[in-house]
């Protein structure tokens, strides 16, 4: 590309522009940005749910010491609390993606900067949004999973879930380890919708911007 039309390119007006007055010194129209939130639900759930569905699968192991420590605990509670928060996790990924997907259109990283891998901040927005899309449809086949165990295939076993599955949410659980680091690098590193890293880009000074 020459510098000419980089130049051009450079010209042509965001649409973000329309909306600039209406966005705060994070670049959104609220104060606080609700998709990091949002992802700790996600985590959360789905950890309880695959963690909850393990104590299910070693309850024939744990039963004489909740008998030791009168604890009225049943394998089908265990597996109650795994389906649920599962179930739960895949309604609020939804929001989860959806917010993420609204406010990484909001972004203004700092430029010039590389995270610890390398990556500048469109890669890294770039590969955090399609983790996330893929997280989602592996969280909802995972509910689709673990409702057929549930109510067919499994209905009448104590042990709800196979070895299998509880192998592929444990797998999920790390990936989404890996991917939440993106998500954390675009905050700690390129500075997105945090107030002070774009009010110190802006020259602002902080004693007198912030509260």
């Amino acid at each position: 590309m020459t510098s000419l039309n980089l130049i051009q390119l450079m010209a042509i007006p965001s649409p973000i522009n329309d909306i600039a007055d209406q966005l705060g010194a994070n670049d959104l129209p609220y104060s606080i940005p609700i998709h990091p939130n949002l992802v700790h639900f996600t985590i959360g759930l789905f950890a309880i749910g695959i963690a909850f569905d393990f104590a299910g699968a070693f309850y024939p192991l744990e039963k004489r010491v909740f008998r030791y420590l009168a604890l009225p605990v049943t394998r089908s509670g265990f597996h109650d609390v795994g389906w649920y928060n599962v179930l739960a996790c895949s309604v609020i990924t939804f929001f989860t993606v959806a917010a993420g997907f609204y406010e990484m259109l909001l972004a203004v990283p700092l430029p010039g900067i590389r995270s610890l891998i390398g990556q500048n901040a469109i890669s890294t927005m770039l590969w955090h949004g399609i983790g996330g899309v893929i997280l989602l449809l592996a969280i909802v086949a995972m509910t689709i999973w673990r409702g057929y165990q549930r109510f067919v295939w499994r209905k009448d076993f104590g042990r709800q879930v196979t070895w299998l599955y509880l192998g592929c949410g444990t797998l999920i659980l790390l990936i989404m380890g890996v991917h939440g680091s993106l998500g954390a690098w675009l905050a700690s590193e390129f500075g997105v919708h945090i107030t002070a890293d774009q009010l110190l880009a802006a020259g602002a000074d902080l004693k007198e911007a912030l509260p």
